[in-house]
């Protein structure tokens, strides 16, 4: 009885689950440093975006609708999935087809708009960013202040104010530059739980391969 009663619970959570798409208050662009993803994932799974073909050094992660606190994920949509050529085609900025499906099939489908505006609109927010060029310059790998990064953005971007840009990292390294945007993509102030700086004096960054 008692298993009974949790399945229906679990089934009702299930049915719940999914925000309505188009409902959101502004979007946080994440670019990650690829080297720091391929160091830490990517090597390991032989991903092809960390082939030295490439040259990937801030990759588009993802454009997530935000609300001013928290975010909606797995919305419902009326809109179907992209296709694979869809998603391929996102790999230049995103380092792999497979990143551009996961970002639709998890945020995409909260910007109430399609696949193919959606990765349009993603696109255009990559473009509308200065990614500072000093960092692609690295010969090797050096330590440095996480706000280093943010103050670099910031000078490549004059619109862009401190409560816009947040820089995080992972397992002592330099993850991702997080940047909210409006629904226009016009440079807006981040919500209280996406500014989390990162605070290391010595974060490690790998220079592009």
């Amino acid at each position: 009885m008692r298993f009974a009663l949790i399945l229906v619970l679990l089934a009702g959570i299930a049915n719940a689950e999914g925000e309505k798409a188009g409902e959101f208050d502004y979007y946080v662009m994440a670019l990650s440093w690829s080297p720091t993803w391929c160091a830490l994932d990517g090597d390991a799974r032989g991903s092809d975006q960390c082939d030295v073909r490439h040259d990937h050094g801030w990759t588009l992660h993802g454009l997530w609708p935000q609300f001013h606190r928290g975010w909606p994920s797995y919305c419902r949509t009326p809109y179907r999935a992209p296709s694979r050529g869809q998603t391929a085609a996102m790999a230049d900025i995103m380092g792999s087809g497979g990143l551009a499906w996961h970002q639709w099939r998890k945020h995409g489908v909260c910007s109430g708009v399609d696949a193919t505006d959606y990765f349009a609109l993603s696109r255009k927010a990559y473009e509308s960013v200065t990614r500072p060029q000093v960092f692609r310059r690295l010969e090797h790998a050096v330590k440095l202040p996480a706000a280093v990064v943010e103050e670099a953005f910031l000078e490549a971007n004059p619109k862009l104010q401190p409560d816009m840009i947040t820089i995080t990292c992972r397992e002592n390294r330099i993850q991702e530059a997080r940047i909210c945007l409006s629904k226009a993509l016009a440079p807006v102030p981040c919500g209280r739980d996406v500014i989390r700086d990162c605070r290391m004096s010595d974060a490690l960054l790998d220079p592009v391969r």
